[in-house]
């Protein structure tokens, strides 16, 4: 069932109005004529909408219920899936899917965020919010996947890492801080995709790639703008005006010119009405970005990955008269 978010509401009439002819039309009553002109005037309302979009209403369409999720990509994008559990020391954690599969006939490894669509699907996926064992799952599977040479392709859409006090009491930050020291070191390409939320610590332990790349209407922070707001300003309902502040979209950070590599573009009014699309979009920009980093030797793609994360700190220095 298509959901619409709040700003979206003046495409409902028109939306439904549409499906109302397509319903009833047949081959004796002609409705064609008059769906293509609500179609028109569907597509030119919904570029007006698009084209005005706040960060708020960007981070809204990041966690789109029916936005495109790692599995939906995995579908589209690879062939021959093969999905691995566990990290082999405490459990499996359905909040990180991992595994092989192939791209473009190549083997690969593919980690990513899976969040639920339904309310049973998100208790089981943690609301995409991993605990230790999905991150040293993911692990095991870099590891693997460097031991054979192969490329790995994560994909990340995540409100961060989960905070219970089991994830705590397991080690949550320090499978968070493994993660970022050995996928710095890893010496095969690593590509990465942010499709929804890019949320804090929990999106940075399978984002440290030689590529980074953001979907249009994806967000990619330190922190969600409502736990944003809750620290500023002790109300998390002034998650607008943080993530104003925030500066999260894609089109705020591609502007920074040294965080992500690429903005991938998107359907018209978001990934979730025409995922096939995007899941295509999605699969150019990881073959293009593939073969490119595949003209280097792995020594290469370690020093090329340690460059990017260091120019993303800038440091200026003052004279001090006295």
């Amino acid at each position: 069932m298509q959901a619409y978010l709040d700003f979206e509401k003046p495409l409902v009439e028109l939306e439904q109005k549409i499906h109302e002819l397509r319903e009833y039309s047949t081959e004796n009553v002609d409705f064609s004529s008059e769906m293509k002109k609500l179609e028109t005037k569907a597509e030119k309302l919904r570029e007006d909408i698009f084209s005005k979009l706040t960060r708020w209403q960007r981070t809204q369409l990041a966690r789109h219920p029916n936005r495109p999720f790692t599995l939906d990509f995995i579908e589209n994008v690879f062939t021959d899936w093969f999905e691995l559990h566990g990290d082999r020391n405490f459990a499996d954690d359905p909040a990180l899917v991992c595994g092989f599969a192939r791209f473009e006939g190549q083997p690969c490894a593919v980690i990513g965020h899976q969040k639920g669509r339904d309310t049973k699907q998100k208790v089981i996926r943690n609301f995409g919010m991993p605990n230790p064992e999905g991150y040293r799952k993911a692990l095991r599977i870099m590891k693997m996947a460097e031991q054979f040479g192969l490329p790995i392709f994560t994909f990340v859409d995540t409100p961060g890492a989960y905070p219970g006090i089991g994830a705590e009491e397991r080690g949550q930050a320090e499978a968070i801080a493994r993660n970022l020291r050995e996928m710095a070191a890893l010496k095969v390409p690593v590509i990465v995709t942010i499709t929804g939320e890019g949320g804090s610590g929990g999106a940075l332990a399978v984002a440290v790639g030689n590529r980074v790349l953001m979907m249009e209407y994806s967000v990619y922070a330190v922190i969600s703008p409502e736990g944003c707001a809750a620290i500023l300003w002790s109300d998390g309902a002034k998650g607008p005006q943080a993530a104003e502040a925030l500066k999260l979209t894609a089109a705020d950070i591609n502007e920074l010119g040294c965080i992500i590599d690429d903005v991938i573009e998107e359907p018209s009014g978001g990934a979730h009405n025409d995922v096939k699309l995007a899941s295509e979009n999605v699969k150019a920009y990881l073959k293009k970005h593939l073969e490119e980093l595949q003209q280097l030797s792995p020594e290469e793609l370690v020093e090329q990955r340690y460059q990017k994360f260091r120019a993303m700190t800038v440091m200026a220095e003052e004279a001090v008269e006295g």
